[in-house]
């Protein structure tokens, strides 16, 4: 696919859409070369950082199954997008005016962990415009849900959104021992 290229596959509201992601969520950017090197070796520390707080915590037989998966999906979702961006810029080169070639004999077109990562999935659920009397944007067209995102980041939100749902389910049992040891030193 070219870049931008989308290939509809049910109605107006799903299409495949080939989009490169420099940075962040949404399309942000972190600061040129410097800023992508920084941000990739920041995302490998902080899942680095949870991968190990998560696996002692499951020794310990200590958290909540909803927490795990959420947190798993949550890990598996930055390392997709870590390893997106650490290699598909070895693998592949530039796609701007052209389809890209996977292992090009002149090399891909980022060195490691200067990739950009793909994004596919986009779903215009609903397209149409701003009546004129609405403040600031009347008249203007607007999609409902435009982002274009991929599987990695499909997993990542939906870890953050089962955790900010259920959170108080989580801890409650810790809640719990915390007051049943504070009724305990009282009794004391």
């Amino acid at each position: 696919m070219f870049l931008g290229e989308s290939i509809r596959i049910s109605g107006d509201w799903f299409y495949i859409t080939f989009v490169e992601n420099y940075g962040m969520a949404f399309g942000m950017e972190f600061g040129g070369e410097y800023g992508k090197l920084f941000l990739s070796l920041f995302r490998i520390v902080v899942v680095g950082t949870m991968l190990y707080l998560l696996i002692k915590a499951a020794k310990k037989n200590s958290l909540h199954q909803g927490l795990v998966v959420s947190f798993s999906l949550i890990i598996a979702g930055a390392i997709g997008n870590i390893i997106d961006s650490a290699v598909y810029g070895l693998l592949f080169n530039d796609s701007f005016g052209q389809v890209a070639s996977f292992m090009p004999a002149e090399g891909g077109y980022a060195t490691f962990l200067h990739g950009r990562v793909v994004d596919m999935f986009y779903f215009p659920i609903i397209e149409s415009q701003f009546p004129t009397w609405f403040p600031l944007w009347g008249g203007e067209e607007f999609t409902f849900f435009s982002p274009v995102f991929n599987l990695a980041d499909m997993s990542i939100s939906i870890g953050v959104g089962i955790f900010i749902i259920y959170q108080k389910h989580f801890f409650k049992e810790e809640k719990k021992e915390e007051i049943a040891a504070e009724e305990v030193k009282e009794e004391e």
